[in-house]
């Protein structure tokens, strides 16, 4: 017979969760607001990312101010001046 779970996993270790990729859910919808300005922004721009790049920032800010996810500076979250690709999508959509 096996010392583990139900389902094979060790009961007696915790679960280590990733660095990055996995935020924690917001169990009390404090940034639903601004999830929700971001998605309204996706469906009305046909899922255009960068015409959302604010709404996603402000998100991402909300996010950080009420601990839902690591505080970093936005710049490495690819939120820093724009470089010569972004700045040439940018004129494209205008």
């Amino acid at each position: 017979m096996s010392a583990g779970g139900a389902f094979g996993g060790n009961r007696g270790l915790r679960p280590v969760p990733p660095e990055k990729g996995v935020l924690p859910l917001d169990h009390l919808h404090e940034c639903d607001l601004e999830k929700k300005e971001y998605l309204n922004c996706l469906k009305t721009s046909g899922h255009q990312s960068e015409v959302c790049r604010q709404f996603s920032k402000k998100y991402l800010q909300c996010r950080m101010e009420k601990n839902l996810m690591a505080k970093q500076d936005l710049s490495e979250l690819g939120f820093g001046k724009p470089s010569g690709v972004e700045a040439s999508v940018g004129n494209e959509l205008s």
